[in-house]
């Protein structure tokens, strides 16, 4: 009924069944036929049908009055919602893990930005994952599996896990060579990975370790610090240690053994249309994660 109503608001707003048909560009049979139909619904006829002159009927004119504001209301915002799919401006707004966004991709959103600096984004950083429809938001970068079936789900990448220390530690407490000798370490825990899975990539074996940490954080760059600190060994993504790898301030503990991997992914609600602007970044963060060997399984050389 409500394409039938405003149909007839355009009917009454042009003053002729065939002028509102060149209008909406349908045939003037359909037109005649929808308005009957409308009538009938409604149980009252709205047109008086004269050839000589067109009126509304009282019963039309009643509904016109109530009906046209809320229609052009409908039009101007579709029209509007339309546009903020479509434009390349305005706000958009994202949820991404704090600790990659202000170390490895940082370089990623000043780019961003500069690329399309009509697009406001708002950048909500994090290391908890956010209820995307309770803050409005429009995409979000995730890193480990998801399990939320209300999102839709891209995947961009994914981060192996390895064993670090500081070279002083491993100085003063000797290198592990097996995954049972983990026991005799200090080790530093991250709630992201509770337990220790750990394959051998030379034969394919496997271990779980559960292990009791001696230190036990909640945030992947605290337990950074505190290993790159001389204070244990850690299990941890290789996009958070491969600087402090680089330039000597960690070293690999048997780097034959490697964790899970962590798994990336651009997610968005279910039944809500990714706006151009949303999509842009979608395949700008995925093309930039693509030219990161490290953010594809790969391990730092």
């Amino acid at each position: 009924m409500f394409d039938d109503l405003a149909l007839f608001i355009c009917i009454a707003q042009n003053r002729s069944l065939s002028a509102a048909a060149r209008k909406l560009q349908l045939p003037a049979a359909t037109v005649t036929r929808r308005l009957r139909k409308l009538e009938e619904e409604i149980g009252a006829q709205l047109i008086h049908r004269s050839a000589r002159k067109f009126s509304l009927t009282s019963e039309g004119e009643a509904y016109y009055e109530a009906f046209a504001d809320l229609m052009e209301q409908a039009e101007m915002a579709r029209r509007g919602l339309s546009a903020d799919l479509h434009e390349m401006r305005g706000r958009l707004r994202v949820a991404a893990p704090t600790n990659i966004s202000v170390g490895l991709l940082q370089p990623m959103w000043s780019a961003f930005l500069k690329d399309y600096p009509e697009i406001q984004l708002s950048l909500q950083l994090s290391n908890q994952n956010k209820d995307l429809l309770e803050n409005r938001i429009d995409l979000a970068l995730r890193i480990g599996q998801q399990t939320d079936l209300h999102l839709f789900q891209k995947r961009i990448g994914s981060v192996a896990t390895m064993l670090v220390a500081s070279p002083d530690y491993l100085e003063s407490a000797g290198s592990p060579l097996k995954p049972e000798d983990l026991r005799d370490h200090r080790l530093i825990g991250v709630s992201v990975l509770p337990n220790w899975l750990l394959e051998n990539s030379e034969t394919g074996a496997t271990e779980t370790l559960h292990l009791s940490a001696d230190i036990a954080v909640d945030d992947i760059g605290l337990a950074r610090q505190l290993t790159a600190d001389g204070l244990g060994i850690s299990l941890l993504p290789v996009s958070e240690t491969s600087e402090d790898l680089e330039n000597g301030n960690l070293q690999l503990v048997m780097p034959q053994w490697q964790g899970p991997s962590r798994e990336a992914y651009m997610v968005w609600p279910t039944g809500r249309l990714l706006s151009a602007r949303a999509k842009c970044l979608r395949d700008y963060v995925e093309a930039y994660v693509a030219g990161y060997p490290i953010l594809q399984g790969s391990l730092p050389v």
